[in-house]
């Protein structure tokens, strides 16, 4: 029996950036590059788009110094990735990248309902660019999963929050997650 070999093609950042200069989705449509591969997203539920909004509001005023919380907006991890998490905590001010989009973050985070595998799966990008803490506020289980310790492609600590625990960024002092 004869067998044949199908060739996946990898998209490269700058591939992709030039469909998207040149148009080729569609101003309403939310898609990102993640291992070469572009994601078409689905639409956000109320549920995710108020949690990202409390995110915001809770971090905000946390990262306010050195720092900027930048929603749903791109980060150049890699040749063929460049995700649009929910939540990026950059450092540095906004305007510093006007030209460019970051290429790193201190903390990422991910709002997952219905996309928690995904969130889980884009763990791995986030490790191999060595962002130090990856967090996914999970719908379905009712808890704050963080992940650190970034090392071979992969996250060597992985901890389970629920409501009351508390947590504190790296990059700063405790916060309480709340009742």
């Amino acid at each position: 029996m004869a067998t044949s070999v199908v060739d996946v093609h990898r998209w490269t950042r700058e591939e992709y950036e030039r469909m998207v200069d040149d148009g080729y989705f569609q101003p309403d449509e939310r898609v990102e590059l993640v291992d070469g591969i572009i994601y078409e997203m689905s639409p956000q539920k109320s549920w995710h788009a108020t949690a990202i909004q409390a995110v915001q509001e809770y971090l905000g005023p946390a990262f306010k110094d050195g720092y900027n919380l930048r929603v749903q907006m791109p980060l150049a991890l890699s040749l063929h990735s460049e995700p649009e998490p929910d939540v990026a905590v950059i450092q540095g001010h906004w305007r510093d990248y006007r030209d460019f989009h970051p290429s790193t973050a201190a903390l990422v985070i991910g709002v997952a309902d219905t996309t928690l595998l995904y969130d889980r799966e884009k763990s791995a990008v986030y490790a191999r660019a060595e962002i130090p803490e990856y967090w996914i506020l999970n719908r379905i289980d009712a808890c704050l999963e963080v992940y650190r310790e970034p090392r071979n492609g992969s996250y060597q600590s992985r901890a389970i929050l629920e409501a009351g625990d508390s947590v504190s960024p790296l990059v700063l002092a405790p916060i309480n997650t709340g009742t």
